[in-house]
């Protein structure tokens, strides 16, 4: 390149707009859908039970200048340099999440809930051990031995017939004609299976974890065989409540435990794996890197740190309460209006509704209540025919408990969700159009009432 060449794209280069111009300038396609989604949030009632909505601090830590560092390897023990200040944000997510557990040792590079499970596989099991979950058609997740995921799929050989690929065998656990899990079963089969690695976890489970009852049957599983059973929970779901004192702790009785960050913790997406045992944690350290990931995302590590620290405050007690009373307060709005919901109640953030008993299915129940401006998803329900087309609804209050929707608001919303689906079984799908916007306008001005973010970036 000649001089001139040079000075023409150094010319190009405004470096003044590149460090201050905002992205409504520079990329306004882009901008124009993050302020949509902005008015979809702000217009919406969020009933996802997975989601929830973060505080600006998290959302202005996430988009930080953490976001440039590269920082492979773990605090003190860093592949490159100028490591110092993403050194301490990672340590204190790391001090804060074990000070939250009550645990020694956590990992909180994950950049999901499903990659911190798939370091616990890689961690813990060999090729062709056993592992039991709950069922995925009873509320279990799919890396707890689905079938169609890495934490069901058996070992097989490559095509050559010599290199044996990694897999696992997979027996389900379930619940009984209650709802809820059958704990003798379960025993049954464990000491007859003689699993490696039990996992005590749900993305469906409304009920409380007996975790001191699963120790003791991984307990008994590892006497009969002369081999450590371990016990895995997963509390994506649960964690913060967990953290709030509202639902069980799995520890001191669980070898391992896993979160993602932005359920009913109210963080950034990601993960976290965390133990009481330093020659699993190291373990886990080799197996998230390097074994499974390279450079940690440490804008999201410092946004997991700033949630943390929230959680550690006294009025997240508060918050967590409020979660679980207005979860029970739609349940009992739903059953009074003829819904059944699965166990009859819940322990939890969540409600799962069976809609067979009204002639509906979850495809078409969660499309007309979009069309009315509430956010659901459709889930399988115990006894469902089929996971494409399933009977139930998963419901959750983390989200709408944070806008500071309260018992008066969540009898109302579970009004509007029985006129929605009302209508849609009077009405069928392709005319319930009258009701679904009827309903979208209450909606809206609801939350006109509980407004979130000034604009698409916090």
């Amino acid at each position: 390149m000649n001089a001139q060449n040079a000075t023409q794209l150094n010319t190009m280069i405004d470096t003044d707009d590149f460090f201050t111009a905002d992205v409504a300038q520079t990329d306004p396609e882009i901008f124009g859908y993050m302020e949509a989604e902005h008015d979809r949030q702000q217009n919406q009632i969020e009933l996802i039970a997975s989601e929830n909505i973060v505080s600006r601090a998290v959302m202005q830590i996430q988009g930080s200048v953490a976001t440039n560092k590269y920082a492979e390897g773990l605090p003190g023990k860093r592949y490159y340099e100028g490591c110092e200040f993403v050194d301490k944000m990672e340590q204190a997510a790391i001090d804060r999440v074990c000070k939250l557990f009550g645990c020694k040792f956590a990992n909180v590079q994950p950049h999901s809930g499903a990659s911190a499970n798939i370091a616990v596989y890689y961690a813990l099991c060999e090729n062709d051990d056993l592992i039991m979950g709950l069922s995925l058609d009873q509320g279990g997740h799919l890396t707890h031995g689905s079938l169609v995921n890495f934490s069901g799929r058996q070992s097989w050989k490559s095509k050559d017939g010599k290199t044996e690929n990694k897999g696992y065998k997979t027996l389900s656990y379930g619940i009984n004609e209650d709802g809820v899990i059958d704990y003798d079963l379960l025993e049954k089969q464990a000491v007859e299976a003689q699993p490696r690695m039990i996992i005590a976890g749900a993305s469906a489970y409304p009920r409380a974890f007996d975790f001191k009852r699963f120790r003791e049957i991984c307990d008994k599983v590892a006497a009969k065989s002369g081999k450590e059973c371990f016990l895995f929970a997963d509390v994506a779901h649960y964690a913060g409540l967990i953290v709030a004192g509202l639902y069980p702790n799995p520890f001191p009785h669980a070898h391992v435990v896993t979160t993602t960050t932005h359920k009913t913790l109210r963080g950034p997406r990601g993960g976290v794996i965390m133990t009481n045992d330093e020659v699993l944690a190291k373990k886990f350290d080799m197996a998230v890197f390097p074994g499974l990931q390279g450079g940690p995302l440490e804008h999201v590590i410092a946004a997991k740190a700033v949630a943390f620290g929230e959680a550690l405050k006294p009025e997240w007690k508060v918050y967590a309460q409020n979660v679980l009373d207005n979860a029970r307060i739609l349940g009992e709005t739903l059953k009074a209006s003829g819904y059944d919901i699965v166990s009859g109640g819940t322990d939890s953030h969540m409600i799962l509704v069976d809609l067979r008993s009204n002639n509906l299915f979850g495809k078409e129940a969660t499309h007309a209540l979009e069309m009315a401006g509430l956010t659901t998803n459709k889930n399988s329900v115990p006894g469902d025919k089929s996971p494409l087309n399933p009977s139930g609804l998963r419901l959750g209050t983390p989200a709408g408990t944070t806008r500071g929707f309260g018992p008066a608001e969540w009898k109302q919303i579970g009004g509007f969700i029985v006129e929605v689906l009302n209508g849609l079984k009077a009405n069928g799908p392709d005319n319930n159009g009258a009701v679904e916007q009827a309903v979208k306008a209450k909606v809206k001005a609801l939350c006109a009432r509980f407004p979130i973010y000034q604009n698409c970036m916090g």
